[in-house]
């Protein structure tokens, strides 16, 4: 399983920003707001719109 996330985030162009909005994606699911799910859904899109930027092919040939 470790093997198979370490190959995910280095094939993205930003690993280190996609872990940091997934980590505060999950804590604001755990935090009570005012505004439900707004939040929610936008930090979802933001994560999702990380992990789908993939390193171009010169990026890594280098």
């Amino acid at each position: 399983m470790p093997s198979t996330i370490s190959e995910f985030l280095s094939q993205l162009r930003f690993p280190y920003l996609f872990l940091l909005t997934a980590a505060v994606f999950f804590l604001d699911v755990l935090v009570p707001d005012l505004v439900p799910f707004v939040d929610e859904i936008l930090l979802g899109l933001g994560t999702l719109l990380l992990s789908r930027l993939k390193k171009n092919r010169r990026d890594g040939a280098g």
